[in-house]
């Protein structure tokens, strides 16, 4: 048996509790939120985000970070990318030993515009930290929390660190492949939220299963072409992390992203969303990082990406982006 501290008390972290507390392991959340701790601690609840499903009682939360990693062996990251590094900044003065770094937050760092994986780094040394390991793939907590069969990838530079957290999470519901394709991975994960706004876009303007269908398969490509740029495998976009990701995400009301372009396709603009969203949706300022990373670019493409842009950030309305999308110059489809 390990313990595993997790940073965070919402969906993911719960949900993945769930998954290691089933393998027979020690799981503490450690989150802010006294409510959420509350809880799960006394009510063996998370029903801000799952209702009325009881989890086990072995599974606890706090607000001490320093409680959280005492004798831990893993620590798992599923909090918000923009919190990441000034979570780990605190987390950093409480490390005594070396410890295996999970994470399973998709998106870029709030000041740096960094993977996941370099921000880590970026924060804790070699000396402090085994290899990094992603656990990322097609998964939404709210079906993980109730045991339904999922699959995802582990991924690291190190396979053997990747294989070590593959047989921590791996169980008869959750199934876990290795993985050692750590950027194109992490840019495929991140980016299929950017494409899975869209997709809430054309729901909301009343756009059926073709569309749909044509987005995915385009926001595809734009997801290979910026992802090699980067240094990814074209592999890696037909797997888990690339095609798998990209479907789940746009063809799910679970999906934060796509409820976000869903509202902002009801009311073809986005400016009251962006007012008054409070939720946290990565596609939307990943659209961001992407779109203005990839104009260093001269020889890729990413018309999706930069009519979500347009939409996003410019106030233009998805019905005309849509438009100009549907009248570009014709072309082969490769």
């Amino acid at each position: 048996m390990s313990k595993i501290g997790i940073l965070g008390t919402g969906s993911w972290a719960t949900a993945l509790g769930r998954v290691l507390h089933d393998n027979g392991h020690q799981v503490l959340l450690y989150g802010i939120d006294q409510n959420q701790i509350d809880d799960i601690n006394m009510n063996h609840q998370n029903s801000q985000f799952f209702g009325d499903v009881v989890f086990e009682e072995g599974i606890k939360a706090t607000n001490d970070l320093k409680e959280t990693i005492k004798d831990a062996q893993y620590l798992l990251i599923t909090i918000p990318t923009q919190f990441v590094k000034d979570t780990l900044k605190l987390v950093k003065p409480l490390l005594d030993k070396k410890i295996t770094i999970i994470n399973a937050s998709k998106g870029f760092d709030l000041g740096t515009n960094m993977r996941m994986s370099d921000t880590i780094r970026s924060v804790l040394s070699e000396d402090e930290i085994e290899p990094v390991v992603s656990l990322i793939g097609p998964s939404h907590a709210e079906e993980v929390a109730i045991r339904m069969l999922t699959a995802v990838c582990s991924v690291s530079l190190n396979k053997e660190c990747a294989k070590k957290v593959q047989r921590l999470f791996s169980n008869e519901y959750f199934r876990v492949y290795t993985m050692s394709d750590e950027i194109g991975a992490e840019y495929g994960v991140a980016m299929k939220n950017v494409i899975a706004v869209a997709a809430g876009v054309l729901s909301g303007l009343g756009y059926g299963d073709n569309s749909r269908a044509a987005l995915i398969t385009r926001g595809l490509s734009e997801m290979v072409r910026y992802g090699v740029k980067k240094g990814g495998k074209f592999e890696t976009y037909l797997g888990l992390t690339g095609v798998g990701d990209l479907i789940v995400t746009c063809s799910s009301v679970h999906s934060r992203n796509f409820q976000a372009g869903l509202e902002i396709g009801k009311t073809n603009d986005a400016k009251t969303f962006m007012k008054n969203n409070k939720k946290t949706c990565e596609g939307i300022r990943t659209c961001r990082v992407i779109y203005e990373d990839q104009k260093q670019y001269d020889d890729i493409e990413m018309p999706i990406t930069e009519a979500i842009y347009q939409v996003l950030y410019e106030g233009k309305e998805p019905k005309e982006e849509i438009k100009k999308l549907m009248l570009r110059e014709l072309k082969p489809e490769q």
